[in-house]
């Protein structure tokens, strides 16, 4: 995987994850496995394991492995691996700009951005996705036509909490079930994971960026995601608490209304040239035009 960062300093980094995935989805037995995994029973099966005692003992090489700085999370003993993998931060850790008119990143994670086609929506690898076919929704679809759609990938070293990316009124959640496969970008030449994987989403009906679709999408062995407000019409702010994943990479998908946002121009250019851009919660993904 290539990344970029804010300084445009950049990564080249292939995990052994990104290696075994590669092979196995190079061959249709193993690709048949897999499927079978992506079923949401299987994953949370797994997730019962996760919240035992007996997964707490995975912690202490899961934060070695994936070089995590425990000290900027709230100290507290974890008793289970979903306990710690749902950890809290520390608030000082994730600032947010003082500027209203700052669309942030409502997540940690690695960050590509894509122009909304009228007719063919817009293609991450080989994979071709109509933002109809991802809202299940073709009259909300249409509103984000020649807009933007913002992906956040989220990866085990991050934090797998998010909050709202902006200040309005949202709606009710609208969940959408299906499979759990991995989100890797690997797999994206072979699957088109955001529009067959479960998925949540609702509607912030903001001042400075107009309308925004914050979805989030689970993943293999991400049983739960949890969101604190499902239920009925709120007011939420911008760096609010939404909600937290479970176990396993997962995603954040930002839908944009044309002529509404003026998306960070690096976001778009690392993601032509082949990159993802590191982001933490809280730093800016757009501005309001």
């Amino acid at each position: 995987m290539k990344y970029r960062n804010r300084q445009g300093e950049e990564f080249e980094q292939t995990t052994s994850q990104d290696k075994l995935l590669r092979k196995m989805y190079d061959s249709y037995f193993c690709r048949a496995v897999l499927r079978f995994l992506s079923i949401p029973a299987f994953s949370k099966i797994a997730g019962l394991f996760m919240d035992s005692k007996l997964s707490a003992g995975f912690i202490s090489d899961f934060v070695q492995s994936n070089d995590i700085d425990l000290s900027d999370y709230e100290p507290q003993a974890y008793k289970s691996f979903n306990d710690f993998f749902k950890r809290k931060i520390r608030p000082s850790a994730r600032p947010l700009p003082k500027d209203k008119n700052v669309l942030i990143s409502p997540s940690d994670g690695k960050v590509t951005a894509y122009e909304i086609d009228k007719v063919n929506g817009f293609v991450i690898k080989n994979s071709v996705y109509s933002v109809s076919s991802l809202l299940r929704d073709k009259k909300l679809a249409k509103r984000y036509e020649n807009g933007y759609a913002v992906i956040v990938r989220l990866t085990p070293d991050d934090y797998h909490r998010y909050c709202y990316a902006a200040t309005g009124v949202k709606s009710h959640d609208r969940t959408i079930k299906g499979v759990l496969s991995t989100v890797n970008p690997v797999v994206n030449e072979y699957v088109p994971v955001y529009k067959e994987n479960s998925r949540n989403y609702c509607l912030i009906r903001t001042e400075e960026f107009g309308d925004i679709i914050q979805m989030e999408v689970g993943a293999l062995l991400v049983g739960r995601i949890t969101n604190a407000h499902p239920y009925g019409r709120r007011t939420v702010l911008r760096g609010e608490e939404k909600g937290y994943f479970e176990f396993g990479g997962s995603t954040i998908v930002l839908l944009l209304e044309k002529d509404k946002v003026e998306l960070c121009s690096d976001l778009l250019e690392n993601t032509r040239e082949g990159f993802e851009t590191k982001l933490k919660q809280g730093e800016a993904v757009g501005y309001k035009k």
